[in-house]
């Protein structure tokens, strides 16, 4: 199971304001930026509370029929009627062994503390980094403390319309993907549902 997270980030490293609202990344939209070829090859997603509360406020489902795991040791609040929405609880690695268990191939993981707590426990393959040119000066970072340093390597660098810039980069067993850029021009992204 490779797991993967694809976010955008203000250049001063925040995915969001502090009362999670990321309104600042609209700033570099108008352009092809990978997300419907990224999503094309995920069959799952796990996300925070926070981030899911944030979707719902924002009136519409986003992951059409791909199912949405959402870390959470309270109940949720009820999701919308074509999402499907599991909550799950539980330590990184035991949540990791869930999903592969389930036939998961490719997580994508989304949300602050979640992130953090995944690259903490060593279980994220692929970072793929959008940078918005806008400095919002506090907010919800993306990276936290970590215990030991993560070592990843660099993939590539493009420029984005909008002056944004992506870049990919892999750690562990994902070092021997391609770019996601270059495997949608190939013709190598295939979507993937789990079994």
């Amino acid at each position: 199971m490779h797991v993967s997270v694809f976010v955008g980030m203000s250049l001063d490293g925040f995915i969001a304001r502090p009362d999670g609202r990321f309104d600042f990344l609209k700033g570099a939209e108008g352009g092809p930026h990978g997300y419907q070829e990224f999503m094309a090859t995920v069959d799952a997603l796990l996300i925070g509370r926070g981030t899911y509360e944030v979707v719902l406020r924002m009136g519409g489902w986003f992951y059409g029929n791909k199912p949405v795991f959402v870390l959470s040791t309270k109940p949720l609040a009820p999701a919308p009627k074509e999402a499907i929405v599991e909550r799950m609880s539980g330590e990184p690695r035991e949540v990791a062994k869930q999903l592969d268990a389930r036939g998961a191939k490719h997580v994508y993981v989304d949300g602050g503390l979640t992130v953090q707590q995944f690259l903490e426990a060593g279980l994220i393959d692929r970072l793929i980094i959008n940078r918005v040119p806008v400095l919002i000066g506090k907010g919800i970072s993306l990276f936290g403390p970590v215990s030991h340093d993560i070592a990843v390597k660099h993939i590539a660098t493009r420029s984005l319309k909008g002056g944004g810039v992506q870049s990919e980069y892999h750690i562990g067993a994902a070092r021997g993907l391609r770019p996601l850029w270059a495997r949608a021009k190939d013709g190598n992204l295939r979507s993937r549902r789990p079994s």
